[in-house]
């Protein structure tokens, strides 16, 4: 029984020892796993903060290259703007502000008075400008209700179509031009209709010129005519259009961005100045006699082609009289003078009623070329004379006609080779227009001599006279002149 009791015992003790031995190693087991753990804890930790550093340091650089980005973008575009800005300032500043001007002000102009157009004596007027007026509107300063009232008594008062006028005074612009030169008498009405409507705005009544000729159809390609807006087309009045239209004024009032006046602020008005008068060479008195004389001649003669006359003072050079049949009436340009054409007009296309104004309005006493006739021979008499060729104009028997003259093989008869003039003097071969003789002097003188006194005299240029469309002669070159050339040029004809 003892026995049994220290056996239990020790039984007892020895499961306690392998316990206690059991818990050591347990413990020892727990201490190395936990040392364990907290090695690879540490080492977690050291990895964790390696990364976070590594992704701190990353964002920092990515922050800075973010804010070196918009720095370069900002600097990019505030260099952009500056230089637009400089560009619009220095560059187009003179523009932008004259754009921004004309946006801000309405400019109405006034025609000046055209110059007057006297004769050679400085009495008698042969183009003048008369007073009338120009009507405008302003559409934006016509209120709606008052718009179809403005534009029918506009259409009545002026005989204008009322449908356009009422388009015009409907429309979103500044400015619009409903009649111009209108006489006085018809503004007047206008003026006490505004006030009786009491309309203070939106209508304008502007002073304008119309010009006039007094005379009708006097000289008429000398003198010319001039457009509706006051510009010279044609003769003296676009010859010297600079000095005659003088400056134009205008009326500047200030308006809104819609174009609608500002009402408390002045008209600003800048008066034309009137353009220059001019006095012509031209004699009326003279000028009307060769008109007279010369439409007989071309009725009598029935000169298809009509006909002209120049009058010159032989002392200085003056032209005294151009003279052209047909003429036209300068009040009324655009109607044409010729009856047949004036008959079938409305049938005619717009190119061929253009070439026939044209036509008519030419002034062929200086645009179109003709053969001088026998008159050139005194070219060649007196180039003979000159250089001695022929040393008197009245020595009998210098030349004899036989009835024709042999050039280069050919024979040019005289035109009165069947009875021939015989022995004359230069005087009586100039009185009997003999055509050998000159075409001997022709010869006498040469090719060269002759067309250096072709120069002398102005042939081989333009006379210069102040008209516009004047012509030069027709001359072969001189290199290209021959014997037979030389003939022809002797006494006329091929001229």
């Amino acid at each position: 029984m003892k026995r049994n009791k220290n056996f239990n015992i020790r039984k007892l003790k020895q499961k306690e020892l392998n316990s206690n031995k059991d818990a050591k190693l347990n413990r020892s087991l727990l201490n190395r796993k936990k040392k364990k753990d907290n090695i690879a804890g540490r080492r977690l930790e050291k990895d964790s903060k390696t990364k976070k550093y590594q992704l701190n340091k990353k964002g920092e650089i990515s922050r800075k290259k973010r804010i070196i980005f918009a720095l370069a973008m900002f600097t990019t575009i505030f260099i952009a703007l500056t230089v637009r800005v400089a560009w619009i300032q220095f560059v187009k500043g003179d523009g932008l502000k004259q754009m921004a001007y004309l946006q801000q002000t309405l400019d109405r102009k006034i025609n000046p008075k055209r110059g007057t157009i006297f004769d050679t004596t400085g009495k008698i007027i042969l183009a003048t400008s008369s007073s009338v007026e120009t009507i405008t509107v302003n559409p934006l300063n016509i209120i709606t209700e008052n718009k179809e009232k403005v534009a029918r008594k506009l259409s009545e008062l002026f005989e204008l179509d009322y449908e356009k006028v009422l388009k015009k005074v409907s429309k979103k612009t500044a400015i619009e031009t409903i009649a111009k030169k209108v006489e006085k008498d018809k503004t007047n009405e206008l003026r006490v209709w505004m006030e009786q409507e009491g309309i203070t705005s939106g209508i304008n009544i502007d002073e304008d010129t119309k010009r006039f000729y007094p005379y009708n159809n006097l000289a008429s390609q000398i003198i010319g005519f001039c457009g509706s807006d006051n510009q010279g087309l044609a003769g003296i009045e676009a010859q010297y259009d600079n000095e005659l239209s003088g400056e134009t004024g205008k009326i500047l009032k200030m308006t809104d961005a819609k174009g609608i006046d500002i009402t408390d602020t002045a008209e600003s008005y800048e008066p034309a100045k009137d353009g220059n008068d001019i006095l012509l060479t031209i004699d009326a008195t003279i000028q009307g006699i060769a008109e007279k004389y010369l439409k007989e001649a071309c009725i009598d003669n029935v000169c298809t082609d009509g006909g002209n006359i120049i009058i010159m003072n032989p002392k200085n050079g003056d032209i005294l009289a151009i003279a052209s049949y047909p003429d036209f009436n300068l009040n009324d340009p655009y109607t044409i003078n010729n009856e047949e054409q004036r008959a079938n007009w409305d049938s005619m296309s717009a190119t061929e009623r253009s070439n026939a104004l044209q036509a008519m309005w030419r002034n062929k006493a200086i645009s179109d070329t003709y053969e001088p006739g026998s008159t050139f021979k005194l070219v060649t008499a007196s180039t003979a004379l000159e250089e001695g060729i022929v040393e008197s104009t009245d020595k009998e028997g210098e030349f004899c006609c036989t009835g024709y003259i042999d050039v280069a093989g050919t024979k040019m008869k005289c035109w009165r080779y069947y009875r021939p003039h015989g022995p004359e003097s230069l005087r009586q071969a100039l009185m009997n227009s003999c055509n050998p003789v000159f075409i001997g002097l022709g010869q006498k003188i040469g090719v060269t001599k002759y067309y250096e006194y072709l120069r002398k005299y102005g042939f081989l240029r333009k006379t210069g006279i102040d008209l516009p469309g004047e012509a030069t002669g027709i001359f072969l070159n001189e290199k290209k002149v021959g014997p037979v050339e030389l003939r022809n040029y002797s006494f006329w004809t091929k001229i």
